[in-house]
């Protein structure tokens, strides 16, 4: 069985899809970060906290991404 899936994951360019599933796997510990921290942190505005979960939600390619970038400056210190 571990022979079979080790030559079907060569056949089809073994290389690339670890690499495809190690990207994967961190830009899904990067997404469940955000969440977490957007959940529990506190917005200057409490509508922000709302906001910011339905952008991670459903804007997956660039919402993590935005976050990190533009959610940190609407937080309370």
């Amino acid at each position: 069985m571990v022979n079979t899936t080790l030559s079907f994951v060569q056949n089809m360019g073994g290389g690339f899809i670890i690499v495809l599933l190690l990207f994967s796997l961190a830009y899904f510990v990067l997404w469940v970060y955000c969440l977490v921290d957007a959940i529990r942190s506190n917005f200057k505005d409490q509508n922000m906290k709302l906001i910011w979960v339905l952008i991670l939600l459903f804007a997956h390619g660039l919402g993590p991404i935005a976050y990190l970038i533009l959610g940190k400056g609407s937080k309370t210190t």
